[in-house]
């Protein structure tokens, strides 16, 4: 611990810069993990020796305004775009950044979380009354990881360039409500709260570095389109033209989670179609370009589209939803590929490095939760090194 300690105290504006992208960086795809569970929570010498094991490039944590995660906002600012606002408690994230430098990965901060001052207390999932609050807060972050900001113990911190704005907003868990009713039709209020979401991070981190990279969307695989049922969600595709609806622009990718919809699905197995015949609802990694097909009508040819989670779960422990460890590796290589293989795709992560423990969680981890190493791990280094080479 003495020795990474050491080195972290003299991480330097170089090194940071180094990492970050420049405007006219590459478009090759970029592979990395998201597991808040270990990085977050976990011994960070231990488990960032395990992420340089995998060969890891990027590294998604979830940077929480305010919610269950590790929250920035322990109340209200008093000077909000001000990193330094005693109101703010960045102990947790300066000591992630630092250490995912050291180890030459690049952090990918998605900000979520509504701090209850900024809603009337409805919950860390329901949208800030004024996007203004988010704007300043996103401001504060861009500015504390701009690789010029020096924290209380005189440590330049490394820069973040490559950004997300919340987590599965077509998902109630994330984001709520998803409908409004207005006469007798309902509308997807999600996608038009998340418009305004998505502006106040792309304008408060672009008000600071105007040359990072931050995406919106981060949608989930599917939904169900239908808001009298006990869990209303909706699919990517509505959602996506609903927060067009609503004005969203300015960012630079689209993210989207496209997982799969049953252990007997691939990553080139098509989603079943809708009802009466209709197209999918869904959009996995096998009709991603249903999704980009879309965004090229409404954003453009240049919208960029970075993979920020995916992963296939085993069996066991999982023996309803998981694929054998072999299947997974396997599995694993095959999505990597179909990045690749797509122009338009400059991301993909996988969802955990370990299994979490409890069961009714994820099991998609490249090891069990007793950190034994599945085959997905060595597929993992294998596909990393593939890209960096």
């Amino acid at each position: 611990m003495r020795r990474v300690a050491a080195v972290l105290a003299v991480v330097s504006v170089a090194a940071a810069a180094c990492l970050a992208p420049t405007a006219d960086a590459s478009r090759s795809l970029r592979i990395g993990i998201f597991d808040d569970g270990v990085v977050l929570y976990g011994e960070p010498e231990l488990v960032f020796g395990e992420l340089e094991k995998t060969r890891t490039q990027l590294l998604r944590v979830n940077l929480w305004w305010s919610g269950p995660g590790i929250r920035v906002a322990t109340r209200k600012p008093k000077r909000p775009a001000d990193p330094n606002d005693p109101a703010y408690d960045w102990d947790t994230y300066d000591r992630t950044v630092r250490f995912s430098i050291v180890s030459g990965i690049e952090p990918v901060f998605s900000i979520i979380g509504t701090p209850p001052w900024a809603n009337a207390a409805k919950g860390w999932n329901v949208a800030p009354t004024k996007p203004r609050d988010l704007r300043l807060f996103a401001a504060a972050a861009q500015k504390r990881y701009s690789g010029t900001f020096v924290n209380a113990d005189g440590v330049t911190l490394p820069r973040v360039s490559l950004w997300m704005a919340w987590n599965e907003p077509n998902n109630p868990v994330f984001l709520k409500p998803q409908f409004r009713r207005a006469g007798k039709k309902w509308t997807i209020l999600s996608g038009r709260d998340y418009a305004k979401i998505c502006n106040a991070v792309v304008e408060g981190i672009k008000s600071v570095q105007r040359s990072s990279k931050v995406a919106c969307g981060a949608t989930g695989p599917r939904g169900n389109n239908n808001p009298n049922s006990s869990r209303p969600s909706v699919s990517p595709i509505p959602f996506l033209r609903a927060m067009k609806a609503g004005g969203a622009k300015g960012f630079d990718a689209y993210a989207h989670h496209p997982y799969y919809g049953s252990p007997a699905e691939t990553p080139t197995t098509k989603p079943p179609p809708g009802k009466r015949g209709q197209p999918p609802t869904a959009v996995t990694l096998a009709n991603i370009d249903d999704l980009i097909s879309e965004l090229d009508r409404l954003y453009g040819k240049r919208m960029r589209v970075w993979v920020t989670e995916y992963g296939y779960q085993t069996s066991p422990p999982d023996r309803i939803f998981g694929v054998t460890a072999s299947k997974q590796a396997k599995y694993l290589t095959q999505a990597v590929a179909v990045a690749r293989a797509n122009p338009r795709i400059d991301m993909f992560l996988w969802f955990l490095l370990r299994d979490e423990e409890r069961l009714e969680g994820w099991q998609s981890g490249l090891t069990t939760f007793d950190d034994k190493r599945k085959p997905s791990f060595n597929a993992f280094r294998r596909a990393a090194a593939s890209l960096a080479s």
